[in-house]
């Protein structure tokens, strides 16, 4: 199978590719700059969709950088490197004369309100009510295909929860004060942390490119890409500890990370969802792992 990956020299997309390629299958990236095995969004927009039986698109700011500070700039920057190239993809897919059996969107989970007590499936339904729910809306809105075109390209949406792994993601910036003894909760501890290791979200999207086994439907499948343990943000920071042997006896007030992140974004850490990945297990998807203990000892190399 031939794959296209938006944003495939990201962190999430650099483990798809490994692992497509070990697969056997044939990639090719689209990025900012040429290069073998890729092609530039310039040469996607002027020339089309290149020949491929798959496209993936995980293009986007980094909604954590941490060199960027909150502000109507940066706003812009993650609206537009998301819901623009998700266009881009679409249009090029809908314009194609022999489209991709599958188009797969990763978002995220901020579609769902925080929540200490609900608990979401891909069922929940959901109405925008902060800047990142509104994100989440817009940007699945632009990977939608005309009518015609779905009867032969199966839509995929996968609503990733914080993607853990070693080389990169939201354990990055973690790691080093844990190593030195320095982490702790944030906030209260208590709010719902819905995460996944990074091969289990390539997992997922991996077989959600693959050919679709009953007709195809106008309206995307949606996935929710976390792992099925319920974990709080005291739980994830409690394992860590443990399984780098160090204490993490220093949280961090909410009002410190409003001041330094900014509220609207720092929502992500201090607030949470309960989200389970009800149709993501129906589908058959083994978890490798599955529990915090398993993910992270794997991350940090125990």
């Amino acid at each position: 199978m031939r794959v296209l990956i938006g944003g495939g020299s990201g962190f999430v997309g650099r483990e798809l590719t490994r692992l497509l390629r070990h697969k056997g299958h044939e990639v090719t990236l689209i990025s900012r700059q040429p290069g073998p095995g890729k092609i530039t969004w310039a040469e996607l927009e002027s020339h089309g969709l290149p020949p491929c039986e798959g496209a993936v698109n995980l293009a986007g700011e980094n909604l954590m950088n941490p060199l960027r500070w909150w502000n109507e700039s940066y706003k812009k920057d993650l609206f537009s490197s998301r819901i623009d190239t998700t266009k881009s993809m679409a249009q090029a897919i809908a314009a194609s004369s022999s489209p991709p059996h599958s188009w797969v969107l990763v978002s995220g989970v901020a579609c769902y309100k925080p929540s200490l007590t609900a608990v979401y499936t891909e069922d929940s339904e959901w109405t925008p009510f902060d800047i990142l729910s509104q994100l989440v809306k817009e940007w699945e809105a632009s990977a939608r295909l005309p009518e015609d075109v779905t009867k032969s390209t199966k839509q995929v949406v996968i609503r990733s929860g914080a993607v853990l792994g070693r080389d990169g993601g939201a354990m990055k910036q973690m790691l080093l004060p844990f190593w030195l003894g320095l982490g702790g909760t944030l906030g209260s501890g208590g709010q719902p942390f819905p995460w996944i290791h990074v091969a289990d979200l390539a997992g997922i999207i991996a077989g959600s490119l693959e050919p679709p086994a009953a007709p195809t439907s106008p309206s995307p499948q949606v996935l929710n890409g976390v792992a099925p343990a319920l974990s709080t943000n005291l739980e994830f920071t409690k394992e860590l500890g443990r399984v780098l042997r160090r204490p993490t006896v220093f949280p961090v007030p909410g009002f410190v990370m409003n001041a330094v992140m900014g509220s609207e974004r720092a929502v992500v850490l201090l607030q949470g969802q309960k989200v389970v990945p009800k149709r993501t297990q129906e589908a058959g998807f083994v978890y490798r792992y599955p529990d915090l203990a398993s993910a992270l000892k794997e991350i940090v190399g125990s």
